[in-house]
């Protein structure tokens, strides 16, 4: 007997939790969209009913427990335009106090004080294109925001430093082009601790429980990411780290210290020290959490896509023994916060089959239980369908990553399937549930999700192959994935879909103009129809992070306007359904309209603007409304 089928609607409400963090009593807080959108909630015990304490209609977008008070902060945009302001809440009483007040403006959270009297986050009130750093304290305190840097970037706040006289501050250049600072908050004295001329990720820094050192995921000195740490040292006011001998020598598991220095081929200032902790074994170490009163730490490696979380403690600065290894399913794990006396961490955990929830993990024998139970919407789980993780080969030689699922029963030579192209570009399509692709499985389709050239998770190298002049060669990666599906034996070849989203669309568009034989329909959701407008529109703080991966209006618009889906639409041979939020300040609108006007003149055109969303569909009621049309689109086409 086959598996009951279900709408797209039930999918839809199929719900999630996540983003948790522990109080100081160990309540534990999460964002759950229950009611449609992200809200805060509460749990004392696991599998309790959970209490909610916001009630909006936005999203939500973090919440964070101040360390010494039942206070907690979280944030919150306006349909979708991405400007958070930041709010506190009294869980107890109810009372929601706004703490920014600046809604032309975007806020990002920076932490408590450890005495939970002030906290800090990066803003561009100033100027829209790039960001401060602020100080502002409780209200009782009287201590208005105070802006303790002026920034000419991407600056976020990643955290105060133990004796809070100190914030660790993060830059980004591009996706993959990272520096740390440290500021002192009275002076508002900036240290540079990692200078360097190569391009180099520095990312989910974290201080030291002593104050004189960072730990972080790198690849300064690798092609993909290790935990290593930073000391400050003396001389790390001066932008300098000792002497600049041979690079490329790892500090070993006996914590005898050895410095992984680099010299810049031109000459340029050395990199400061840094010492390898953990080295990931080929793949990243993309995360890491320190408990600063424990020297308790967990951090993670994303292995082709599923994720293997480490649980451990410091026993030297470059040591860590680990713990019991946690007793989770075979899953993608993030979003992870210690527990009062680090003996447990809360971790979100998600997989192609079990929507997200909060586990907690008992830090030393790994134990886990699940916290949360968001609802399935009566979808039976067993009924979600897990991948296959596959490789094929593409033009050069290479084997393409990527995720193939097919539906129970799926009947040879008369299965459709849908190419799901990931955003990004520096993104991973990774094994977490998607509602709409279980939906799409649950009715016949097949899903197949590549991670072409460009995506992160398989080394800077890879990464870097779809940068500026070589951006087509992504888009050759996905002719090579249709025609690899053509020789599967479940695959009907006459009805394969492209669809994807913001990159993606832009990866729906140009398989569409490039190859048009290939594709039955394709789907662009807030996609990229022109380079040289998106860059011209998007939002201030964005253009240069882009430029540095698309090329440059200046240097390249030749070369962007010569690969822009826009100027090739007359090739378009297949039925088309556009699909985009009014406010996007990432993609604009304007995106959607020009490819939609075009491509009516020759094909089938579909379009459907959201007012109140922006980059993506936050709202319930819009996800609904906006796949039901295209599951009837693709009923009418496919």
């Amino acid at each position: 007997m086959s598996d009951p089928t279900y709408d797209i609607e039930r999918y839809l409400n199929v719900r999630s939790a996540h983003s948790a963090a522990f109080a100081p009593d160990g309540t534990l807080a999460f964002l759950m969209d229950t009611t449609g959108t992200p809200q805060v909630w509460s749990l004392g015990e696991p599998g309790t009913w959970p209490e909610q304490h916001t009630f909006y209609e936005e999203r939500v977008t973090f919440v964070d427990w101040s360390p010494e008070r039942r206070e907690l902060a979280f944030g919150m945009d306006e349909g979708g335009d991405e400007r958070v302001q930041l709010f506190r809440l009294d869980p107890d009483a109810g009372v929601v106090t706004e703490l920014t007040g600046m809604p032309e403006a975007k806020h990002r959270w920076g932490g408590w004080s450890h005495d939970g009297e002030r906290f800090a986050f990066a803003s561009n009130r100033r100027d829209e294109s790039v960001f401060d750093v602020y100080v502002q304290g409780r209200e009782e305190t009287g201590e208005a925001a105070r802006r303790v840097y002026e920034g000419d970037g991407w600056l976020s706040v990643a955290g105060w430093s133990p004796d809070d006289t100190r914030l660790l501050v993060h830059e980004a250049h591009s996706s993959f082009a990272h520096d740390l600072h440290v500021l002192d908050v009275e002076s508002g004295e900036l240290t540079h601790l990692t200078p360097h001329t190569t391009e180099a990720r520095f990312q989910s820094p974290e201080w030291a429980p002593d104050g004189e050192n960072v730990y972080a995921c790198t690849d300064h000195a690798s092609d993909t990411l290790r935990l290593e740490r930073i000391a400050l040292g003396d001389d790390a006011g001066d932008g300098r780290g000792g002497s600049t001998g041979g690079g490329g020598q790892s500090g070993g598991p006996d914590g005898s210290g050895n410095t992984d220095r680099s010299d810049d081929a031109d000459g340029g200032e050395a990199l400061g020290d840094l010492f390898v902790v953990e080295d990931g074994d080929g793949w990243n170490v993309d995360g890491v959490v320190v408990d600063e009163e424990t020297n308790r730490v967990a951090y993670s490696r994303n292995v082709d896509g599923y994720t293997e979380l480490t649980l451990g403690e410091f026993t030297a600065p470059d040591r860590i023994d680990p713990f019991a290894e946690p007793d989770l399913p075979e899953c993608v794990a993030g979003d992870v916060s210690f527990g009062p006396d680090a003996d447990q961490v809360a971790v979100t955990v998600t997989g192609s089959a079990i929507n997200a929830n909060t586990y907690v993990v008992d830090v030393k024998s790994g134990e886990s239980r699940r916290w949360t139970y968001a609802a399935t919407a009566g979808v039976p789980p067993e009924t979600f369908v897990e991948p296959e993780l596959v490789h094929y080969p593409t033009f050069d030689g290479r084997d393409i990553p990527a995720f193939f699922s097919t539906p129970d029963d799926a009947p040879e030579g008369d299965t459709p399937v849908i190419v799901d192209i990931h955003g990004g570009p520096e993104s991973q399509r990774r094994p977490s549930f998607n509602a709409v692709k279980q939906y799409f499985l649950n009715n016949g389709y097949a899903v197949f999700e590549p991670n072409v050239r460009g995506s992160s998770g398989y080394g800077k190298a890879y990464a870097h192959l779809d940068d500026v002049e070589q951006r087509m060669d992504s888009v050759a990666d996905i002719q090579a994935a249709v025609e690899w599906l053509h020789d599967h034996p479940a695959v009907d070849p006459d009805r394969v879909v492209a669809m994807g989203g913001s990159y993606g669309g832009f990866m729906v568009l140009a398989a569409m103009t490039e190859y048009p034989e290939l594709w039955a329909a394709g789907i662009d959701i807030v996609g990229i129809a022109s380079f040289v407008t998106f860059l011209e529109n998007t939002g201030d703080w964005r253009r240069e992070l882009r430029e540095a991966e698309y090329g440059s209006l200046d240097d390249d618009r030749e070369f962007l306007e010569s690969v822009s889906p826009i100027n090739h639409a007359d090739e378009i041979a297949a039925p088309l359904f556009v699909l985009h939020g009014a406010n996007d300040p990432r993609v604009p609108v304007g995106e959607a309209e020009q490819i939609a006007e075009k491509a009516s003149e020759h094909v089938p055109t579909r379009t459907k603007i959201f007012e109140d969303e922006g980059h993506g569909f936050s709202k319930l009621s819009n996800r609904i409304e906006a796949y039901r049309a295209i599951v009837d689109f693709l009923n009418e086409h496919v």
